[in-house]
């Protein structure tokens, strides 16, 4: 099918753009001990999950010198990075970020979706063949199994001969697993009993050290600070009034203003501490531990830390867009951030370690905000969308349930129910997309047999090809018109192509990065294979991103 060519021609590029680049370099190599290959002692990969690119500047005013506006102001930024693939979710991100492809290659097409042959809700890194270490719930039994392709995680393992040391870091199992690869170290998140907990895909058992931080409760002691303003109440110039009607309440409380009372939680919910500023303090307070107690950039091997910060995610959907707390959360994040850089200066070596900035999506503005200053919006629930559509199916052809569920607007079919029946799928297939092309909310739907004729731009082809994977995508595509949510009208979502949802921040910083900007279009994609390329070291072998120009 010409989808299969278009997606081998987009790689074919990237793997030009490499080695083009690769060759253009004139400066050799300086002595040092990474096999006489001059590379940081430490590489930092952080990934703010949610983080729209204007961010950086939307709070800037506001902002200290030694946080988000030190890497601006001494990094580099790329100012027009984008997804070059749908959906634009979590799992998805992190994965494409660090293995250099997309899902069509890597296989983490979502945080969930329907197993074709068993009808069963799969979720992104579950693994029944390994046990969680220092937890017994069901949230220990993950792993990066799912994982199709390696990451450069992997390569940098590989180029030295596993002395280089690598570890994933998330509130959230994918944050941490999928970045730190088949090989790392060891991937933690956060249990519901606030402890950072593993599996034994890693371990079998925590380190001692890592027990010792779970000992402190630090979740706990951060919980008892609730949450407050940082500044005084006029001073949130980017946000809408406090009180209003856009924001979703943190599951105990009854109202959506400050101050938010976390305390009671303690023990109890930690949901309460994700949607805050504190999970990112709690996971920067863990990622300066592990440093220190795993010793990383001390070894006379280049180490990697892949620390994904999770709680703008948590309090963007939860919030919006606009809410007091999301400016809030940017002001104390930046604040976290400053003192994650001191203490890379202080205990790597300013200019001894290399960080880049990035995000895994951004988010849609939220609808009801929208509404009341009169931008076309909307809601429509895919748990409803697929009631309505099996109602037009079963009304047609007296046939129940043929849809199986919605997925990040990708249709499946019940091809259980449809193989016992001996139903047409094909003729099933062009019900659901003429239903669906009748809803408002909906610009087009297609299946991917029919992307020949597919009558749309070529980069959002590409963009649709890029996040389809064969065995795991859904049997029918479709897309809402901008600003409508697959959720409700209060709080935020995303996972659309819309540039809200793609158009991510890209800021590189530290050892051998200069100062400066571009505005050239670059992709999510294109952060491993430069990062192969600053390291001397192969890039993942499903890469089809450019190594990036101007850092050097």
């Amino acid at each position: 099918m010409r989808f299969l060519f278009l997606l081998l021609a987009f790689w074919q590029v990237g793997q030009t753009a490499v080695a083009q680049a690769g060759q253009s370099s004139t400066s050799s190599p300086k002595k040092s001990v990474n096999n006489g290959v001059e590379r940081p002692r430490l590489v930092v990969g952080l990934v703010v999950d949610q983080m729209r690119w204007d961010y950086l500047y939307r709070y800037q005013h506001q902002y200290g010198k030694d946080g988000f506006n030190r890497l601006l102001n001494k990094g580099f930024s790329y100012e027009h990075a984008l997804i070059p693939y749908t959906p634009s979710v979590t799992a998805a991100g992190h994965t494409s970020i660090y293995t250099g492809t997309v899902p069509a290659f890597h296989g983490i097409i979502s945080n969930y979706w329907i197993d074709k042959r068993s009808n069963r809700s799969v979720y992104c890194s579950e693994d029944t063949l390994v046990a969680g270490v220092g937890t017994q719930s069901k949230a220990g039994k993950m792993s990066p199994r799912n994982m199709q392709v390696p990451t450069i995680s992997d390569e940098l393992r590989l180029a030295t001969n596993f002395r280089s040391r690598v570890y994933g870091i998330s509130l959230k199992d994918r944050g941490g697993i999928f970045p730190a690869g088949y090989s790392g170290n060891a991937a933690y998140w956060l249990d519901e009993s606030g402890n950072w907990i593993s599996s034994t895909w890693y371990m079998k058992e925590l380190p001692k050290w890592v027990n010792r931080f779970n000992g402190s409760r630090r979740a706990d002691s951060l919980m008892m600070r609730n949450w407050n303003l940082l500044l005084p109440k006029d001073a949130y110039d980017q946000s809408a009034e406090d009180d209003n009607r856009y924001e979703k309440t943190i599951v105990h409380e009854k109202t959506v203003t400050f101050p938010h009372e976390l305390a009671s939680q303690i023990g109890k919910n930690y949901e309460a501490l994700r949607q805050s500023p504190h999970g990112n303090t709690l996971s920067i307070d863990f990622a300066k531990e592990l440093i220190l107690n795993e010793k990383l950039g001390a070894s006379g091997q280049t180490d990697m830390i892949c620390l994904s910060l999770s709680s703008p995610d948590y309090a963007g959907h939860q919030f919006g867009t606009h809410s007091v707390e999301m400016q809030d959360l940017y002001l104390r994040l930046d604040q976290d951030l400053a003192s994650f850089l001191t203490f890379l200066d202080r205990e790597i070596g300013e200019g001894k370690y290399l960080l880049f900035l990035t995000a895994d999506h951004g988010v849609s503005n939220t609808p009801a905000f929208l509404e009341d200053h009169r931008i076309a919006t909307g809601a429509l629930q895919s748990s409803q969308l697929a009631k309505d559509i099996n109602a037009y199916v079963e009304s047609k052809t007296g046939i129940p349930k043929a849809v199986r569920g919605i997925v990040e607007y990708q249709v499946y079919l019940n091809h259980i129910l449809l193989d016992s029946l001996e139903a047409k799928k094909d003729d099933i297939t062009e019900m659901v997309i003429r239903y669906l092309k009748t809803r408002d909310e909906i610009v087009t739907a297609f299946s991917y047999s029919d992307m020949d004729d597919l009558v749309l731009p070529q980069a959002l082809k590409e963009q649709f090809v890029s996040g389809y994977n064969e065995k795991r995508s859904g049997d029918i595509q479709f897309f809402y018109r901008p600003y409508v949510s697959d959720a409700r009208m209060t709080g935020a979502e995303h996972g659309s192509w819309y540039t809200y949802d793609t158009h991510i921040p890209l800021v590189w910083y530290g050892w051998n990065i200069k100062k400066g900007r571009s505005g050239k279009t670059v992709y999510m994609t294109d952060i491993a294979p430069t990062l192969a390329y600053l390291l001397r070291i192969q890039m993942p072998p499903a890469s089809i991103g450019k190594v990036l120009e101007g850092l050097e």
